[in-house]
Protein backbone atom coordinates (compact mmCIF):
# COMPACT_ATOMS: atom_id res chain seq x y z
CA UNK A 1 0.00 0.00 0.00
CA UNK A 2 1.44 3.36 -1.04
CA UNK A 3 -0.34 5.57 1.44
CA UNK A 4 -2.67 5.77 4.40
CA UNK A 5 -6.08 4.18 4.17
CA UNK A 6 -8.62 6.78 3.06
CA UNK A 7 -11.85 6.50 5.00
CA UNK A 8 -14.86 8.74 4.41
CA UNK A 9 -14.16 9.54 0.74
CA UNK A 10 -16.95 7.53 -0.89
CA UNK A 11 -16.61 9.24 -4.26
CA UNK A 12 -12.91 8.42 -4.44
CA UNK A 13 -13.53 4.89 -3.22
CA UNK A 14 -16.09 4.20 -5.95
CA UNK A 15 -13.76 5.65 -8.57
CA UNK A 16 -11.01 3.33 -7.34
CA UNK A 17 -13.36 0.35 -7.56
CA UNK A 18 -14.47 1.25 -11.09
CA UNK A 19 -10.90 1.65 -12.30
CA UNK A 20 -10.57 -2.10 -11.90
CA UNK A 21 -13.51 -2.65 -14.30
CA UNK A 22 -14.30 -5.88 -12.49
CA UNK A 23 -17.94 -5.51 -11.48
CA UNK A 24 -20.28 -7.97 -13.23
CA UNK A 25 -17.44 -9.76 -15.03
CA UNK A 26 -17.28 -13.49 -15.64
CA UNK A 27 -15.72 -16.13 -13.38
CA UNK A 28 -11.90 -15.91 -13.25
CA UNK A 29 -9.64 -18.66 -11.94
CA UNK A 30 -7.31 -16.59 -9.66
CA UNK A 31 -10.21 -15.34 -7.53
CA UNK A 32 -11.88 -18.74 -7.51
CA UNK A 33 -8.61 -20.30 -6.31
CA UNK A 34 -8.37 -17.85 -3.42
CA UNK A 35 -11.85 -18.54 -2.03
CA UNK A 36 -11.39 -22.29 -2.50
CA UNK A 37 -8.11 -22.29 -0.56
CA UNK A 38 -9.50 -20.09 2.21
CA UNK A 39 -12.51 -22.37 2.53
CA UNK A 40 -10.26 -25.40 2.96
CA UNK A 41 -7.58 -23.87 5.18
CA UNK A 42 -9.92 -22.14 7.65
CA UNK A 43 -12.65 -24.80 7.36
CA UNK A 44 -15.43 -22.28 6.84
CA UNK A 45 -18.68 -22.96 4.97
CA UNK A 46 -18.79 -19.52 3.33
CA UNK A 47 -16.06 -17.41 1.74
CA UNK A 48 -16.27 -14.56 -0.77
CA UNK A 49 -14.41 -11.83 -2.58
CA UNK A 50 -16.93 -9.04 -2.00
CA UNK A 51 -16.75 -5.75 -3.88
CA UNK A 52 -18.84 -2.96 -2.39
CA UNK A 53 -20.54 -0.82 -5.03
CA UNK A 54 -22.68 2.28 -4.42
CA UNK A 55 -25.80 0.37 -3.45
CA UNK A 56 -24.84 -3.32 -3.47
CA UNK A 57 -22.12 -5.79 -2.67
CA UNK A 58 -21.18 -8.02 -5.59
CA UNK A 59 -19.24 -11.29 -5.25
CA UNK A 60 -16.40 -11.75 -7.71
CA UNK A 61 -15.95 -15.25 -6.30
CA UNK A 62 -17.80 -17.10 -3.55
CA UNK A 63 -18.33 -20.43 -1.87
CA UNK A 64 -21.40 -21.37 0.14
CA UNK A 65 -23.71 -18.64 -1.16
CA UNK A 66 -26.54 -18.99 -3.66
CA UNK A 67 -26.56 -15.33 -4.76
CA UNK A 68 -24.07 -13.19 -6.69
CA UNK A 69 -24.91 -9.94 -4.89
CA UNK A 70 -26.91 -8.42 -2.03
CA UNK A 71 -28.13 -4.97 -1.16
CA UNK A 72 -25.39 -2.92 0.44
CA UNK A 73 -27.48 -1.90 3.44
CA UNK A 74 -27.60 -5.48 4.76
CA UNK A 75 -23.99 -6.37 3.88
CA UNK A 76 -21.58 -7.04 6.72
CA UNK A 77 -18.85 -5.90 4.31
CA UNK A 78 -20.42 -2.43 4.18
CA UNK A 79 -19.30 -2.05 7.79
CA UNK A 80 -15.95 -3.76 7.27
CA UNK A 81 -14.74 -1.21 4.70
CA UNK A 82 -15.40 1.63 7.14
CA UNK A 83 -12.52 0.62 9.39
CA UNK A 84 -8.83 -0.05 8.80
CA UNK A 85 -8.55 -3.22 10.86
CA UNK A 86 -10.18 -6.57 10.06
CA UNK A 87 -13.77 -6.71 11.24
CA UNK A 88 -14.50 -9.73 13.40
CA UNK A 89 -17.99 -10.77 14.51
CA UNK A 90 -18.03 -13.90 16.65
CA UNK A 91 -21.81 -14.04 17.18
CA UNK A 92 -23.99 -11.77 15.05
CA UNK A 93 -27.04 -12.35 17.26
CA UNK A 94 -25.19 -10.54 20.06
CA UNK A 95 -24.01 -7.64 17.89
CA UNK A 96 -26.49 -4.71 17.78
CA UNK A 97 -25.41 -3.89 14.20
CA UNK A 98 -26.50 -7.30 12.93
CA UNK A 99 -28.87 -8.98 15.36
CA UNK A 100 -31.91 -7.94 13.29
CA UNK A 101 -30.18 -8.33 9.93
CA UNK A 102 -32.17 -10.58 7.53
CA UNK A 103 -28.97 -12.50 6.76
CA UNK A 104 -28.88 -13.41 10.47
CA UNK A 105 -32.58 -13.90 11.17
CA UNK A 106 -33.43 -15.49 7.82
CA UNK A 107 -32.51 -18.69 5.98
CA UNK A 108 -28.83 -17.76 5.61
CA UNK A 109 -28.52 -18.05 9.41
CA UNK A 110 -25.20 -16.18 9.54
CA UNK A 111 -23.50 -16.05 12.90
CA UNK A 112 -19.74 -15.47 12.59
CA UNK A 113 -17.96 -13.15 10.15
CA UNK A 114 -14.48 -11.86 9.37
CA UNK A 115 -13.85 -9.25 6.68
CA UNK A 116 -10.36 -8.17 5.58
CA UNK A 117 -10.53 -4.91 3.58
CA UNK A 118 -9.19 -4.99 0.02
CA UNK A 119 -7.09 -1.82 -0.11
CA UNK A 120 -6.07 -0.32 -3.45
CA UNK A 121 -2.54 1.11 -3.77
CA UNK A 122 -3.96 4.61 -3.41
CA UNK A 123 -5.60 3.73 -0.10
CA UNK A 124 -9.23 3.01 -0.95
CA UNK A 125 -11.04 -0.01 0.51
CA UNK A 126 -12.97 -1.36 -2.47
CA UNK A 127 -14.32 -4.47 -0.79
CA UNK A 128 -13.31 -7.39 1.40
CA UNK A 129 -12.12 -10.94 1.45
CA UNK A 130 -14.59 -12.34 3.93
CA UNK A 131 -15.44 -15.63 5.61
CA UNK A 132 -18.67 -16.52 7.38
CA UNK A 133 -20.03 -19.34 9.49
CA UNK A 134 -23.52 -20.43 10.48
CA UNK A 135 -22.47 -20.95 14.08
CA UNK A 136 -20.78 -18.63 16.59
CA UNK A 137 -17.03 -18.89 16.23
CA UNK A 138 -13.79 -17.37 17.45
CA UNK A 139 -11.04 -16.52 14.95
CA UNK A 140 -7.38 -16.70 15.93
CA UNK A 141 -4.58 -14.28 15.12
CA UNK A 142 -3.28 -16.96 12.74
CA UNK A 143 -6.64 -17.04 10.94
CA UNK A 144 -6.52 -13.27 10.46
CA UNK A 145 -2.92 -13.41 9.24
CA UNK A 146 -3.80 -16.05 6.65
CA UNK A 147 -6.80 -14.05 5.46
CA UNK A 148 -4.67 -10.91 5.25
CA UNK A 149 -2.18 -12.61 2.93
CA UNK A 150 -4.94 -13.92 0.69
CA UNK A 151 -6.57 -10.47 0.65
CA UNK A 152 -3.31 -9.02 -0.67
CA UNK A 153 -3.31 -11.67 -3.40
CA UNK A 154 -6.79 -10.51 -4.42
CA UNK A 155 -5.63 -6.89 -4.63
CA UNK A 156 -2.55 -7.93 -6.61
CA UNK A 157 -4.81 -9.75 -9.07
CA UNK A 158 -7.06 -6.70 -9.40
CA UNK A 159 -3.99 -4.59 -10.15
CA UNK A 160 -2.91 -7.07 -12.81
CA UNK A 161 -6.23 -6.50 -14.57
CA UNK A 162 -5.28 -2.84 -15.00
CA UNK A 163 -1.74 -3.61 -16.12
CA UNK A 164 -3.01 -6.11 -18.68
CA UNK A 165 -4.14 -3.14 -20.73
CA UNK A 166 -7.41 -4.46 -22.17
CA UNK A 167 -10.92 -4.49 -20.80
CA UNK A 168 -12.02 -8.11 -20.57
CA UNK A 169 -15.65 -7.52 -21.54
CA UNK A 170 -15.09 -5.38 -24.63
CA UNK A 171 -11.46 -5.92 -25.66
CA UNK A 172 -10.78 -2.17 -25.86
CA UNK A 173 -8.08 -0.46 -23.81
CA UNK A 174 -8.52 -0.30 -20.05
CA UNK A 175 -8.52 3.11 -18.36
CA UNK A 176 -4.92 3.11 -17.12
CA UNK A 177 -3.46 2.24 -20.51
CA UNK A 178 -5.75 4.59 -22.40
CA UNK A 179 -4.75 7.54 -20.18
CA UNK A 180 -1.06 6.60 -20.55
CA UNK A 181 -1.50 6.53 -24.32
CA UNK A 182 -3.13 9.99 -24.28
CA UNK A 183 -0.13 11.34 -22.37
CA UNK A 184 2.23 9.95 -25.00
CA UNK A 185 0.12 11.31 -27.85
CA UNK A 186 0.03 14.79 -26.29
CA UNK A 187 3.83 14.75 -26.20
CA UNK A 188 3.94 13.52 -29.81
CA UNK A 189 1.50 16.22 -30.89
CA UNK A 190 3.69 18.87 -29.22
CA UNK A 191 6.81 17.64 -31.02
CA UNK A 192 5.09 17.59 -34.42
CA UNK A 193 2.67 20.51 -33.99
CA UNK A 194 -0.27 18.14 -34.56
CA UNK A 195 -3.92 18.43 -33.61
CA UNK A 196 -5.53 16.08 -31.10
CA UNK A 197 -8.99 15.65 -29.58
CA UNK A 198 -10.71 13.26 -27.21
CA UNK A 199 -14.32 12.32 -26.62
CA UNK A 200 -15.93 10.87 -23.53
CA UNK A 201 -19.27 9.12 -23.77
CA UNK A 202 -21.50 6.95 -21.65
CA UNK A 203 -24.65 4.95 -22.20
CA UNK A 204 -27.77 6.89 -21.21
CA UNK A 205 -29.77 5.45 -18.30
CA UNK A 206 -27.70 2.29 -18.31
CA UNK A 207 -28.55 1.49 -14.68
CA UNK A 208 -32.21 1.11 -15.68
CA UNK A 209 -31.21 -1.58 -18.18
CA UNK A 210 -29.23 -3.51 -15.57
CA UNK A 211 -31.99 -3.15 -12.99
CA UNK A 212 -34.76 -4.20 -15.39
CA UNK A 213 -33.07 -7.00 -17.32
CA UNK A 214 -29.99 -8.05 -15.34
CA UNK A 215 -26.27 -7.68 -15.89
CA UNK A 216 -25.97 -10.26 -18.70
CA UNK A 217 -28.22 -8.08 -20.87
CA UNK A 218 -26.20 -5.05 -19.75
CA UNK A 219 -23.03 -6.78 -20.94
CA UNK A 220 -24.62 -7.39 -24.35
CA UNK A 221 -25.53 -3.70 -24.57
CA UNK A 222 -21.98 -2.61 -23.70
CA UNK A 223 -20.39 -4.94 -26.25
CA UNK A 224 -22.90 -3.83 -28.91
CA UNK A 225 -22.21 -0.14 -28.24
CA UNK A 226 -18.46 -0.67 -28.61
CA UNK A 227 -18.94 -2.68 -31.80
CA UNK A 228 -21.14 0.07 -33.25
CA UNK A 229 -18.51 2.70 -32.52
CA UNK A 230 -15.67 0.64 -33.92
CA UNK A 231 -17.40 0.47 -37.31
CA UNK A 232 -17.51 4.29 -37.44
CA UNK A 233 -13.97 5.16 -36.34
CA UNK A 234 -10.88 5.44 -38.48
CA UNK A 235 -7.76 3.42 -37.72
CA UNK A 236 -6.01 6.22 -35.84
CA UNK A 237 -8.78 6.53 -33.26
CA UNK A 238 -8.34 4.60 -30.01
CA UNK A 239 -11.22 3.42 -27.85
CA UNK A 240 -10.95 2.88 -24.11
CA UNK A 241 -13.29 1.82 -21.32
CA UNK A 242 -12.77 4.15 -18.38
CA UNK A 243 -15.68 3.06 -16.19
CA UNK A 244 -18.65 0.72 -16.06
CA UNK A 245 -20.64 2.26 -18.93
CA UNK A 246 -18.19 5.10 -19.62
CA UNK A 247 -15.89 5.13 -22.63
CA UNK A 248 -13.33 7.38 -24.28
CA UNK A 249 -12.00 7.96 -27.79
CA UNK A 250 -8.65 9.47 -28.72
CA UNK A 251 -8.55 11.22 -32.12
CA UNK A 252 -4.97 11.76 -33.30
CA UNK A 253 -4.08 14.30 -36.00
CA UNK A 254 -7.71 15.39 -35.92
CA UNK A 255 -9.27 18.86 -35.86
CA UNK A 256 -12.15 19.63 -33.53
CA UNK A 257 -14.79 19.71 -36.26
CA UNK A 258 -13.62 16.31 -37.53
CA UNK A 259 -13.78 14.83 -34.02
CA UNK A 260 -17.32 16.17 -33.56
CA UNK A 261 -18.39 14.58 -36.85
CA UNK A 262 -16.86 11.24 -35.79
CA UNK A 263 -18.56 11.41 -32.38
CA UNK A 264 -21.86 12.18 -34.08
CA UNK A 265 -21.43 9.13 -36.35
CA UNK A 266 -20.89 6.98 -33.27
CA UNK A 267 -23.92 8.49 -31.54
CA UNK A 268 -26.13 7.71 -34.50
CA UNK A 269 -24.76 4.17 -34.82
CA UNK A 270 -25.60 3.54 -31.14
CA UNK A 271 -29.07 5.01 -31.59
CA UNK A 272 -29.69 2.60 -34.49
CA UNK A 273 -28.87 -0.53 -32.47
CA UNK A 274 -31.68 -3.07 -32.66
CA UNK A 275 -31.45 -4.91 -29.35
CA UNK A 276 -34.17 -6.77 -27.47
CA UNK A 277 -34.69 -7.87 -23.90
CA UNK A 278 -35.28 -11.44 -22.65
CA UNK A 279 -38.96 -11.30 -23.61
CA UNK A 280 -38.35 -9.75 -27.03
CA UNK A 281 -39.06 -6.18 -25.97
CA UNK A 282 -37.18 -3.42 -27.82
CA UNK A 283 -34.34 -1.76 -25.91
CA UNK A 284 -33.83 1.92 -26.60
CA UNK A 285 -30.07 2.50 -26.46
CA UNK A 286 -28.55 5.97 -26.71
CA UNK A 287 -25.35 7.63 -25.55
CA UNK A 288 -24.19 11.15 -24.68
CA UNK A 289 -20.83 12.53 -25.87
CA UNK A 290 -18.48 15.27 -24.75
CA UNK A 291 -15.66 16.30 -27.11
CA UNK A 292 -12.58 18.32 -26.13
CA UNK A 293 -9.66 19.66 -28.24
CA UNK A 294 -6.03 19.81 -27.16
CA UNK A 295 -5.87 23.60 -27.18
CA UNK A 296 -2.53 23.71 -25.33
CA UNK A 297 0.38 21.28 -25.46
CA UNK A 298 0.89 21.99 -21.76
CA UNK A 299 -2.30 20.13 -20.86
CA UNK A 300 -2.12 16.89 -18.91
CA UNK A 301 -4.37 13.96 -19.86
CA UNK A 302 -6.37 14.61 -16.69
CA UNK A 303 -7.03 18.24 -17.66
CA UNK A 304 -8.10 17.24 -21.16
CA UNK A 305 -10.37 14.55 -19.72
CA UNK A 306 -11.88 17.07 -17.31
CA UNK A 307 -12.73 19.39 -20.19
CA UNK A 308 -14.40 16.55 -22.11
CA UNK A 309 -16.19 15.43 -18.95
CA UNK A 310 -17.69 18.90 -18.53
CA UNK A 311 -18.97 18.70 -22.08
CA UNK A 312 -20.40 15.24 -21.38
CA UNK A 313 -22.20 16.65 -18.35
CA UNK A 314 -23.68 19.35 -20.60
CA UNK A 315 -24.88 16.67 -23.01
CA UNK A 316 -26.53 14.78 -20.15
CA UNK A 317 -28.16 17.84 -18.62
CA UNK A 318 -29.24 19.06 -22.07
CA UNK A 319 -31.41 16.04 -22.72
CA UNK A 320 -28.98 13.17 -23.48
CA UNK A 321 -28.33 11.44 -26.81
CA UNK A 322 -26.31 14.38 -28.12
CA UNK A 323 -22.76 15.63 -28.67
CA UNK A 324 -21.41 18.67 -26.84
CA UNK A 325 -18.02 20.42 -27.14
CA UNK A 326 -15.90 21.44 -24.15
CA UNK A 327 -15.70 25.22 -23.80
CA UNK A 328 -12.52 26.78 -22.45
CA UNK A 329 -13.35 29.48 -19.91
CA UNK A 330 -11.22 31.73 -17.73
CA UNK A 331 -12.29 30.07 -14.51
CA UNK A 332 -11.26 26.67 -15.88
CA UNK A 333 -7.92 27.54 -17.49
CA UNK A 334 -6.98 31.16 -16.64
CA UNK A 335 -5.42 33.04 -19.52
CA UNK A 336 -6.55 30.62 -22.23
CA UNK A 337 -10.02 31.88 -23.16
Amino acid sequence: MLGKVKLGDETGRLEALRRYQVLDTDIERPFETVVSLVEDILEVPICAVSLVDADRQWFKAQRGLDVCETARDIAFCHYAIQQEEPMVVTDATQDPRFSANPLVTGEAHLRAYVGIPLVSPDGYQVGTLCVMDTRPREFSARDLKILGKFAQLVVDELELRIQAGSDQLTGVMARHNWVSMVKEEIQRAARNANLLCIALFDIDRFKRINDAYGHPVGDVVIRSVIAACQTELRAGSKLGRIGGEEFAILFTECALDQAVVAAERCRRAIERLALTGPDGEYLEITASFGVAPLFSYALSPEELIELADRALYQAKSGGRNRVEVGQVINTFYPGTA
